[in-house]
């Protein structure tokens, strides 16, 4: 009994190790910095990456983080003023801790979304993948969960 329960506890602290951060350890001198695409419109979708964005904040801190969500192609519904509610409820709730969402201009003007269409606070870009490729030269890491 005494071997197993040796044995159970070698384990799981294994197991469960803590993530050893990298130099320099995030701060708000110098934040974690991630960029997240939305490019689909499936609500599981959609939540998983919205999960993932309050995770990560969660893990490293809101003053050590500056993450921003961008949204093109079917994924700009999910920054609709008159889309899912549930979702609207999470896209606000993440804009409380300073996350960016920005919508894609090319996109709009394919589907005919109007600004007013997008929830208060989402910025505009013209090309949404472009700002996905600008923000990765900027430091931004680029996380498709």
């Amino acid at each position: 009994m005494k071997k197993n329960l040796i044995l159970f506890f070698i384990l799981t602290t294994s197991i469960f190790a803590e993530t050893e951060m990298a130099e320099p350890k995030p701060s708000m001198d110098n934040p974690r910095k991630f960029i997240f695409p939305i490019s689909t419109w499936k609500s599981d979708s959609v939540n998983h990456i919205l999960s993932s964005a309050n995770n990560v904040i969660k893990f490293y801190g809101v003053d050590n983080t500056e993450v921003v969500i961008v949204a093109y192609s079917q994924g700009i519904k999910s920054l609709l003023n008159h889309h899912d509610v549930n979702i609207q409820k999470r896209v606000k709730a993440l804009m409380t801790y300073d996350v960016e969402f920005i919508a894609c201009k090319n996109t709009m003007d394919t589907l005919k979304i109007d600004k007013k269409e997008l929830l208060d606070g989402v910025e505009v870009v013209t090309a949404g993948i472009v700002e996905l490729i600008e923000r990765q030269l900027r430091g931004y890491i680029y996380i498709r969960p």
